[in-house]
């Protein structure tokens, strides 16, 4: 059994982070139908058409959920949704700012009718607070959470490039709604989960937070480099860089004697400790460039490995298509599109006796007619809503 089987989440959603949060729960094998405007659907349909002409977001964000198309606000439709919350464990949205409370899908107007529904409201800035009807995107939230001030060069500070505000908010979400849903289980009674992308993205600045305020230093931009660890970063190599990491000072002792073939270097004044690596950082670069470019990437990392030194490849988005790792460990998959099959991994987490659905990603209101048929729709009645827009 998949621990979601048997449950109904109803996602009144789009873009990235309430998609995200459900679609782990539909590989996990809850019933996600998800609420799409009639005609174009989930304006992330849009994004892009990378995908053999479809958008790659949707295709990452929306596999195994059931498409309907609803107008909430025709009488008809309004019934349907409320039909299908009313036999709900979950409604997640991330509607616009002051949507739910206008359209009655707050937990408070909602729970009387149904006790054990968790509500999860995913929204930019919160619910209260001068920024309260903002509008939220992901490269907004990254400039406001301050995100975007400690990455990028020295000279430019950079987006991060993914949609990490949206992501961490929807991982957020599904950890609030598996939370609330295990205190149901003992309790009986729904929730109201609310997250917000500023909180979500706050908590993961927690670091530069903390140095910027108490020690009076914002985190320097070192693009391929930590800011406080040295050796920790990319280094050239003779076909191009490799990414190596020193936690300790064992371990620096190791790279001086096994790597470097320079014991010495461990006592040097000017990087005997964490600190004077730190500040004499580009002239220990240097020394270590001077080894790691007359090899290729390859050899530096068969070598790093032997001694037990953590290393990484600057890998493109290509290479870790084609990673050996994903392979050996068999985690992609085939899922179906209306055009036609594409992979996919597995989600990262696994349980050994049960893998994730893994559904096929649905057209704009491919399961209106089933979903409403299973509500009590009769086919003329949905054949009239079709003719009226409701659906």
């Amino acid at each position: 059994m998949r621990p979601m089987e048997g449950m109904r989440v109803i996602a009144l959603e789009h873009a990235v982070a309430a998609p995200l949060c459900t679609r782990h729960l539909a590989d996990m094998g809850a019933d996600v139908i998800k609420i799409e405007r009639p005609g174009d659907g989930d304006f992330a349909r849009a994004y892009d058409d990378y995908v053999n002409g479809l958008c790659s977001h949707f295709i990452w964000l929306n596999r195994g959920k059931r498409s309907v198309t609803l107008d909430v606000k025709n009488p008809d439709a309004r019934t349907a949704l409320d039909t299908l919350i009313a036999g709900a464990d979950v409604l997640v949205q991330n509607l616009a700012p002051g949507a739910a409370a206008r359209l009655g899908l707050t937990h408070e107007a909602l729970s009387p009718a149904n006790p054990k529904l968790v509500v999860c409201d995913i929204s930019g800035y919160g619910e209260s607070g001068p920024f309260v009807q903002k509008k939220a995107y992901d490269l907004l939230i990254q400039a406001e959470s301050g995100l975007i001030s400690v990455t990028g060069s020295e000279d430019e500070p950079s987006r991060v490039g993914i949609s990490i505000a949206d992501i961490s908010t929807g991982m957020y979400a599904l950890t609030g709604i598996l939370g609330a849903l295990l205190r149901r289980g003992r309790t009986g009674q729904g929730a109201n989960v609310k997250i917000a992308m500023l909180d979500a993205l706050g908590e993961w600045m927690t670091y530069p937070i903390l140095r910027h305020a108490y020690a009076g230093s914002a985190p320097p931009r070192v693009p391929t480099t930590h800011p406080g660890i040295a050796p920790y970063g990319a280094h050239r190599t003779k076909d191009g860089q490799i990414i190596i990491g020193l936690q300790n000072e064992r371990e620096w002792a190791v790279f001086c004697a096994k790597v470097l073939k320079q014991p010495a270097l461990q006592t040097d004044p000017r990087f005997a400790s964490q600190a004077m690596r730190r500040q004499n950082r580009p002239a220990l670069t240097a020394l270590i460039e001077d080894l790691f470019t007359t090899m290729t990437s390859m050899e530096v990392a068969a070598m790093l490995d032997e001694i037990g030194i953590a290393n990484g490849r600057l890998n493109e988005p290509i290479d870790v298509w084609n990673h050996a790792q994903f392979t050996a460990r068999d985690k992609w998959r085939e899922i179906q599109t209306e055009a036609g099959p594409v992979r996919a991994l597995l989600p990262p987490f696994t349980f050994t006796d049960v893998e994730a659905v893994m559904g096929d990603v649905p057209s704009v209101g491919q399961h209106t007619d089933e979903v409403l048929a299973e509500i009590g729709f009769s086919r003329e009645k949905i054949a009239a809503m079709r003719a009226a827009g409701a659906v």
